[in-house]
């Protein structure tokens, strides 16, 4: 039984001794398809080397489903991440945080509006107000749900107030890139208790995201209180870093744990087989 769980906790299994599905997979798997997947891994090793020219001091590993946050001091602050699914994957990216909203309100991406939201609402004309979500068109004017044709809705908007049931929480930590991800607060926190995190829309929910935004402030130099601005009535607070600080989403499916060891990640977006694949051309 302990050697089990020694076992799950390398593969990012529950380690509950119990020899499951998830656990049969990967005894079962073989030698060589784990070299292979070292071989790939060291590849993508090779690809971050342009990252560490700008130290990095927050990491996001997405096939880990988890975090670290270096502070200046050295300190490592670690946290449990949601990641976006294997329909709406989260790209590998390197920026630099430059602020963070507060109390924000969440403007629905086009493709949750097209495949998710717009479904729903023609089948129930009242599911946007009870979730507090506006409809706005292009001008910046609100409309009513029966000014709408649903089946061709044309250039609007739907944003969701700031509260406790909106989509991004309390607080959102904001970095330039082409693909609109940041990471953001969750009401579904309870999803953090999950082995396998790959849940979200692709952007990425994090553990105790206040707790980052607040150590964010402190080390750039802000003298901003976190749960001052949460507690104002605003919303959509915008509150640059003095400095910005360098970040790194990346994908790895096997990498070193704290004491060396080797962990084996499940390829939750299957980019292995095509790295694979020219290596060995």
């Amino acid at each position: 039984e302990a050697a089990v769980k020694r076992f799950q906790r390398r593969h990012l299994l529950k380690d509950d001794g119990v020899v499951g599905r998830n656990t049969r997979e990967a005894l079962n798997a073989s030698i060589a398809s784990r070299i292979d997947q070292l071989r790939v891994n060291l590849e993508r090793a090779r690809w971050l080397a342009p990252a560490f020219e700008y130290q990095p001091r927050l990491w996001v590993d997405l096939a880990g489903y988890s975090m670290v946050y270096v502070r200046p001091s050295g300190e490592r602050w670690r946290s449990r991440v949601i990641v976006g699914s294997a329909q709406r994957e989260t790209p590998v990216i390197h920026s630099r945080v430059t602020h963070l909203t507060i109390n924000p309100s969440w403007t629905l991406p086009p493709t949750i509006m097209r495949e998710d939201v717009l479904p729903q609402v023609r089948r129930d004309p009242g599911y946007l107000e009870r979730r507090n979500m506006q409809i706005i068109n292009y001008a910046g004017q609100r409309l009513s749900a029966s000014e709408v044709d649903w089946n061709s809705p044309g250039n609007i908007m739907i944003r969701q107030a700031a509260g406790s049931t909106n989509p991004l929480g309390h607080v959102v930590i904001r970095f330039p890139n082409s693909d609109m991800i940041y990471l953001h607060d969750t009401p579904s926190r309870r999803l953090f208790g999950r082995e396998r995190r790959a849940l979200s829309s692709g952007c990425v929910r994090v553990e105790g995201v206040a707790q980052l935004a607040q150590m964010l402030l402190e080390d750039t130099g802000s003298r901003q209180e976190l749960q001052a601005l949460k507690s104002s009535s605003r919303s959509d607070i915008q509150v640059n870093l003095p400095e910005r600080i360098p970040v790194s989403l990346h994908y790895l499916t096997a990498w070193p744990d704290e004491n060396g060891n080797i962990t084996f990640r499940s390829d939750i977006y299957q980019r292995d087989s095509s790295i694979l694949e020219a290596l060995n051309q």
